[in-house]
């Protein structure tokens, strides 16, 4: 007689209550593996025996079971070097940095600061900044290395930077130059943005010929460009280096893409408004800073890592959020520059240092990744 779901559900709690009693004998054995190689000195991780085991894993389960098998066991050697690496002690030397910024944070977010942006007055990144700071002395730059630069160096005490918007996606620039400096991200801002075309006193929509924006600002307008025929579309490096080049040319025929408020900046009328493709366009800007800072409400923590040039790298990163319960907001992958088919990731994670899993996390991401980088964590405000 065949057998109902009730009884198939039987059998299966049976199996699982064994599975749970020989997972508990196994990972007490990790547990001593742990105490010998503490002992003695060697790492927790061995790439080529958790190679061989697999193998033989798949092996043992068969054609038709040996990639579920295996499946199976990548989770369980991960959970037992995340077990071995609690058992060895030892605090995590990002998490020991972290410590220090918590202790040496002031409590208020300063006002008045020297803060480093990309462009000239007008640029989105001076609408960000003010936002953020009270009284702010901004300093232009006139590209995003710069910026970077300007902090790394001590001239200015903070940067501005975009990092990415809802509709053209992550400014993949600045990406790329997170690689090459050193900074640490002390708060974002979430800044609605809004597009304008904008000419001179008296230019009609049908005279203009040529439009000046970013390329970021141009592909959030796409639509609307890809409407307007026979007309050229040129990208500068701002929206407001677009709006003062309309203002100081002597021609009648060419426009920017900008913002309402370099439109009054540079005395621009305003020939018709909000023209990006979706009302909901917002761009989110990293404050940096050259050292850590975590100031009170920090709830969202940003980490660079470099990961094995292997199969399941990236999953083992993955599953190790998944299994202390933390949100990734955020997952980006830039290529490494001189290293075929090998990539940065950077991760945006919904938690707090004061997590108690924090500490747990970065103990087993600092043995998983080629290089682990902590750019800090703070919070985010939405202007």
């Amino acid at each position: 007689m065949d057998k109902d779901l009730e009884q198939l559900r039987a059998e299966i709690d049976g199996l699982d209550q064994q599975i749970v009693e020989l997972f508990k004998a196994r990972m007490e054995a990790a547990g001593e593996v742990a105490g010998y190689k503490k002992e003695h000195g060697l790492p927790v991780l061995d790439a080529g025996r958790e190679r061989t085991l697999l193998n033989k894993i798949a092996q043992q389960a068969g054609e038709e079971l040996g990639d579920y098998a295996q499946s199976v066991y990548r989770t369980l050697l991960s959970v037992s070097r995340s077990y071995q690496n609690s058992k060895i002690g030892g605090e995590s030397k990002v998490y020991r940095g972290i410590r220090a910024a918590l202790e040496t944070t002031p409590q208020l977010f300063p006002q008045r600061p020297t803060v480093a942006c990309q462009g000239i007055e007008g640029a989105y990144s001076q609408i960000a900044c003010d936002r953020l700071f009270k009284a702010p002395s901004i300093l232009y730059f006139q590209t995003f290395d710069h910026v970077f630069k300007a902090v790394e160096s001590g001239m200015c005490q903070y940067g501005i930077l975009p990092i990415e918007n809802s509709t053209a996606g992550s400014v993949k620039a600045v990406y790329d130059l997170m690689l090459r400096h050193n900074f640490y991200i002390v708060r974002s801002a979430r800044l609605k943005v809004s597009h304008n075309l904008l000419a001179k006193h008296g230019v009609k929509k049908e005279n203009i010929r040529e439009v000046y924006s970013h390329e970021q600002a141009i592909n959030q307008c796409a639509g609307y460009l890809a409407a307007w025929k026979g007309v050229k579309v040129t990208v500068v490096e701002n929206t407001a280096v677009a709006s003062q080049m309309v203002a100081q040319s002597e021609r009648t025929d060419v426009a920017a893409l900008s913002s309402r408020f370099c439109g009054e900046l540079y005395g621009l009328d305003t020939l018709e408004e909000n023209v990006q493709d979706h009302d909901n366009n917002y761009t989110r800007f990293i404050c940096i800073s050259k050292k850590p800072e975590i100031y009170p409400g920090a709830d969202r923590t940003s980490l660079m890592m470099t990961l094995p040039h292997r199969p399941g790298s990236l999953y083992n990163v993955l599953a190790k959020f998944y299994a202390l319960n933390l949100n990734l907001q955020k997952l980006e992958s830039r290529p490494l520059p001189g290293r075929e088919f090998e990539f940065m990731f950077y991760f945006d994670l919904e938690a707090s240092v004061y997590a108690p899993e924090m500490e747990k996390l970065f103990r087993d991401l600092e043995g998983e990744s080629e290089q682990l980088r902590y750019l800090g964590t703070y919070n985010e405000v939405i202007c």
